[in-house]
């Protein structure tokens, strides 16, 4: 399908048909109408009549291939980059070549993830981020470290990693501006309690993660978290905390020893916090993501892809940030260690793999979409295909294969 339009030519009404599925939903006779950059209906056409909307009479139907899905546009919370871009290394033409093949690959809203560096590197990244939220490209900022555990540090630089350290944790919140989201911190380090107040009470999500605690002190922290965002009472932003990338980064559980996985599978259960999951065949065994879904449920699941530069490309020598990572097979490991060294996949691909582990479309495409904009506090812009929400939409033919891609009412691919 091509469809695709610069902000200028762009029709200002549009229809689309195909088969939605949004919200938990599936409506097989589907319509979405688009009125410049909102949604103006989604559901039924049968339901619709263009007589009751302004501007419809005389509508653009586009050309959509009979049998398509339309999904709301996508939502990854953790995200390093993709197509040669680089987040982590916070250089401007790397991070926007990043940012346009993110949004051409389905996912209209991301954070920008970055890794452990030094002061100076996170605050240069910052910097550039709180530029590209404002103009609108990037939602928010995802700091994964350098409050994390040398045990547990996976694909992150140990060199930088840090104990907890609340003067240069409120640099890089002033720094952000508003614009820092959310921050994977490891809750067994000295000072994590205190670390999670600072975060909570300036509206950053607490995101478990590259830890190496037992299973009380996971629970601890975020309850801890949840109480402390709940307590700030900050518009637009979730009171529940996430675990970043569950199972990965930290220990494995064990029937005497059930670590932080116990913990944070007990607390999504409740509705207590979200976890991550990275279902892209490598990080998890698909029998493991179909498990935690029937355990949990897919509302208190959000997909990531934990992309990096290699994401969209072939086999070959990348960096993570300052860390060296080859990709073979189309597996990312750090040339230091051996590591698996963050994920190869889209996030329209994380989805097409979450069905294929036996989870059903509605589901994957919710934890894909409406968790992850609660999450960010977006669930009245984005997430969903509602009146109202912005027109983010996602077209792929029956096997999931991406075939165009709406963001802001103008057609990327």
């Amino acid at each position: 399908m091509t469809v695709a339009s610069s902000p200028s030519s762009a029709p200002s009404h549009q229809i689309i048909r195909g088969t939605l599925v949004s919200d938990g939903e599936v409506v097989e006779d589907g319509l979405v109408a688009v009125d410049g950059d909102r949604i103006a209906y989604a559901g039924s056409a049968s339901a619709f009549d263009p007589e009751e909307f302004d501007g419809f009479r005389n509508a653009i139907h586009l050309g959509i291939p009979s049998g398509s899905y339309l999904f709301p546009g996508l939502v990854d919370v953790h995200c390093h980059g993709g197509n040669g871009g680089d987040f982590p290394g916070g250089e401007e033409s790397s991070a926007r070549k990043a940012v346009d093949f993110l949004h051409r690959s389905g996912t209209t809203t991301f954070l920008a993830s970055m890794v452990t560096a030094p002061r100076e590197d996170l605050l240069r990244g910052i910097e550039l981020y709180v530029k590209l939220v404002d103009e609108g490209l990037v939602a928010g900022i995802h700091l994964e470290g350098p409050f994390l555990s040398h045990a547990r540090c996976g694909a992150q630089n140990p060199d930088y990693l840090l104990e907890p350290d609340l003067e240069l944790m409120d640099e890089l919140v002033a720094a952000a501006a508003g614009k820092l989201s959310t921050m994977t911190y490891a809750p067994e380090l000295p000072g994590a309690a205190a670390l999670v107040d600072l975060m909570t009470s300036h509206g950053v999500t607490p995101s478990l993660g590259h830890t190496d605690c037992d299973d009380a002190t996971a629970a601890a922290s975020l309850a801890a978290a949840r109480e402390g965002l709940e307590s700030a009472g900050f518009d637009g932003v979730s009171s529940l905390p996430t675990v970043t990338h569950l199972f990965n980064g930290m220990p494995p559980m064990h029937h005497r020893a059930p670590g932080p996985v116990a913990a944070c599978l007990r607390m999504a259960q409740e509705g207590k916090a979200v976890v991550e999951l990275i279902a892209d065949g490598t990080h998890l065994a698909p029998s493991t993501v179909a498990t935690v879904f029937q355990l949990v449920g897919a509302g208190n699941i959000v997909l990531v892809t934990d992309s990096m530069a290699a994401a969209g490309l072939s086999d070959g020598s990348y960096m993570l940030g300052p860390s060296p990572v080859t990709v073979s097979d189309g597996v990312a490991t750090l040339d230091a260690t051996g590591s698996i060294a963050g994920g190869t996949s889209t996030l329209l691909e994380v989805v097409s793999k979450t069905v294929a582990a036996g989870v059903g479309l509605p589901d994957a495409i919710c934890s894909a979409t409406a968790v992850p904009a609660a999450v960010l506090g977006l669930s009245d812009e984005i997430g969903g295909l509602r009146r109202g929400l912005r027109a983010d939409v996602v077209v792929t033919n029956q096997d999931l294969q991406l075939t165009g891609v709406m963001r802001n009412g103008q057609w990327l691919s």
